[in-house]
């Protein structure tokens, strides 16, 4: 029996799997955030619940390449004061999987999502220039990296959705592109990998969400060398624009039935 024959999948469902597992090495090397939609098409053609599970290696193989392009623009600082608050998240989210439906998670994160991204534009506007990351260091600043931790983990946990939360705090503590692309691989190799346990005692990765997993991981490579290449072309306005607009199509997707 072969990895389609196995999920049921029909050959333009596979295509389609292929095409976001392109789209999470672009994501994760170009245009944070826009691995929102991979999201919604795996939960499109696979069970919703099951999908987070066969999504989650191919999300790792994602922040593998990311970490290898952008390790030396990392800001560890940030950092260090993120990982706290996500670890409280990721229990939480571990904790509402238990009870939760599919409805429920999906509406849920898509208000988030949509409410940090309206939150975000505001913030920007009313800038004259931009925050210095070494702002987390200040009493709000150490307050927001804990709010929105704990909501980058709690997302990311429940349906592999902490791209678009803490690409929005990226943005709003003043990340320039090759900072907030090295601190966000760095971030979610370190959160994507912790979730491995958790998803496994779930039931959510077993041995045939890791065949297909291996069908599909190849694509992440030729997503990732493209996003490298376009970044390069991207300035920062239409860079940070590109970022909320990403998070806004998630948001949208998850809130629509």
């Amino acid at each position: 029996m072969n990895t389609m024959s196995l999920w049921h999948l029909t050959g333009w469902e596979f295509a389609a799997l292929a095409f976001a597992a392109l789209l999470v090495g672009f994501s994760k090397t170009a245009v944070s955030g826009a691995n929102t939609v991979s999201l919604a098409i795996f939960a499109a053609v696979l069970p919703a619940r099951a999908s987070t599970g066969v999504l989650l290696p191919i999300l790792i193989a994602g922040d593998l390449l990311a970490v290898l392009t952008y390790r030396r623009h990392a800001h560890w600082p940030t950092l260090w004061r993120l990982f706290p608050a996500v670890a409280a998240g990721v229990v939480a989210g571990t904790v509402f999987l238990m009870w939760a439906d599919d409805g429920i998670v999906r509406t849920s994160i898509g208000a988030i999502l949509l409410l940090m991204a309206g939150v975000t534009v505001w913030r920007r506007r009313r800038a004259d220039t931009e925050d210095d990351p070494d702002r987390v260091t200040t009493r709000a600043g150490r307050a927001k990296a804990r709010s929105y931790g704990v909501l980058g983990g709690f997302t990311t946990m429940v349906a592999n959705a902490g791209g678009p939360v803490m690409s929005m705090y990226l943005l709003s503590a003043g990340f320039r592109k090759l900072g907030f692309l090295g601190t966000s691989a760095f971030f979610f190799l370190i959160v994507n990998t912790s979730k491995l346990p958790f998803s496994a005692g779930l039931g959510l990765i077993d041995a045939d969400s890791l065949l297909l997993d291996a069908a599909l991981v190849l694509f992440v490579v030729p997503g990732a060398l493209l996003g490298r290449w376009a970044v390069s072309r991207i300035n920062q306005r239409l860079f940070e624009q590109l970022v909320i607009a990403a998070t806004v199509v998630g948001g949208v997707q998850l809130l629509i039935p």
